[in-house]
């Protein structure tokens, strides 16, 4: 877990550093984010502790002698088995109730940290818009004290007319307000431009005025309580994505998703069938019975000369219509396909982190019966190899069912299905007590191959 939440600060840095939180701010946020690690870690941790724990109990005989009083590897294992089973089924009711809230508070506390203004620390030479409906550069500040500022160029954007006020001043000084909510800059030595239409008529009037005010002294408030603490946005806001609801609420928004796919693909039908007409009539509202006729060759044939271009132009017009028409609807139903999907995934995520659990102890626990290495040397390499393993077949087979190429429920099972057997395979190699990964057995194998090829040689 402290590998992970390191891979997460590495991630979120830029995020959370320089816009001054609060110490128990970034805390908060690395919790909620242990519990949305847990279903990366949990998994990790059964692996790596059965293979160090059934490792070391075979490097130091422990394993031989539990059989040598007649317990099969098996019934060792049940005492574990049992322990697992019970983390699993935890694992189960934790994702279903608290991971949802986790997630939710998560995704609302990072959506808050990442939109926040930063504090507004004025870079030299650099153009800063924090301060909503102006723009500010300084050349250079903290030349004899510390809040002073120098070669000052303030753009005014509040006017509303597209056309901002500037104002200039060599040197200044900044000042906070006695309640925190103004920032105060008090500019020495500047002129102020103001460029406004000509005239009080309402006509248009190409001329335009431009005022130049000189100042030796000014002062310039900029609102400030904004930056003071960062606003929690309400998490009903984040409620409807498929990460942060438990199985009853998936179940309930794949249905929702389900019949508005329903009702939305029925109008695409109804809309794009409008437009397949018979000259103005829609097809089938016509009394004058007419045989069928047959068309040999191209349609365009068909139509006189003088009367084809008129016949393309109209074509064109209707089929660019259709598209017109078509386009957001199926951008909208797309979306709302995607979104289904996602529920179908995260419903089944519920149970696949339970199934986890199980899959990588039967990979473990026989791996360190076979092995016999405890520690954290050989063990930690064979747990990170098995688990990268597990880990890109999930994330391939869920990546392919979001993008529509996999069923959703096959694509999150995909991994359990194929390293079931491998499982299996192992838990077998170790209750017969193969040498799956003993490199003497191997190297006296080929060394006794060899023998043989040179006695029948001779």
């Amino acid at each position: 877990m402290f590998i992970l939440l390191m891979f997460f600060l590495f991630k979120y840095v830029d995020d959370l550093i320089g816009k001054g939180f609060e110490w128990y701010i970034i805390a908060e946020l690395m919790w909620y984010a242990s519990a949305s690690n847990v279903a990366m870690a949990l998994p990790l941790s059964i692996l790596l502790s059965s293979i160090m724990t059934f490792g070391s109990l075979g490097e130091n005989y422990e394993l031989v002698a539990i059989k040598s009083a007649g317990i099969s590897l098996r019934k060792a294992m049940q005492p574990l088995l049992v322990l697992i089973v019970g983390l699993a089924i935890t694992s189960f009711f934790f994702s279903d109730y608290m991971l949802p809230k986790a997630n939710l508070k998560f995704g609302s506390l990072l959506w808050d940290i990442r939109n926040k203004k930063l504090s507004f620390l004025i870079k030299p030479g650099v153009f800063n818009n924090s301060i909503p409906g102006y723009s500010m550069r300084v050349e250079r500040k903290g030349e004899g004290a510390v809040d002073s500022i120098y070669g000052i160029m303030i753009y005014d954007h509040k006017s509303g007319n597209g056309v901002p006020k500037i104002i200039m001043a060599e040197k200044g000084k900044m000042s906070k307000t006695s309640d925190g909510n103004y920032l105060v800059l008090n500019l020495v030595d500047g002129v102020r431009y103001e460029e406004a239409p000509s005239g009080n008529s309402g006509t248009y009037n190409p001329r335009q005025s431009l005022t130049r005010m000189r100042f030796k002294e000014t002062e310039v408030k900029f609102d400030f309580s904004s930056f003071k603490d960062m606003t929690r946005t309400q998490e009903e806001s984040f409620k409807n994505n498929a990460p942060m609801l438990n199985r009853k609420e998936l179940l309930h928004r794949e249905d929702s998703l389900r019949k508005s796919l329903d009702s939305l693909g029925k109008s695409i039908k109804v809309n794009a069938q409008y437009y397949f007409k018979q000259n103005t009539f829609v097809k089938g509202y016509t009394k004058v019975k007419t045989p069928a006729k047959v068309i040999k060759g191209k349609v365009l044939d068909v139509i006189p000369k003088d009367r084809r271009i008129q016949a393309l132009q109209s074509a064109f017009d209707q089929a660019e219509a259709v598209k017109q028409v078509l386009k957001g609807q199926l951008i909208d139903y797309d979306f709302r396909e995607k979104e289904r999907v996602r529920a179908q995934i995260e419903y089944q995520r519920k149970f696949t982190l339970a199934a986890s659990c199980l899959l990588l102890f039967f990979i473990g626990a026989p791996l360190g019966a076979i092995i016999r290495k405890g520690g954290l040397g050989l063990p930690v390499v064979i747990a990170v190899i098995f688990f990268l393993i597990y880990h890109i077949l999930s994330t391939v087979a869920e990546k392919s069912a979001k993008e529509g190429s996999l069923d959703p429920v096959f694509g999150m099972w995909t991994a359990i299905i194929i390293l079931t057997p491998v499982g299996v395979f192992l838990t077998y190699k170790a209750t017969v007590d193969s040498a799956l990964f003993d490199v003497d057995y191997y190297k006296q194998l080929v060394l006794g191959r060899f023998k043989k090829k040179k006695k029948t040689a001779g």
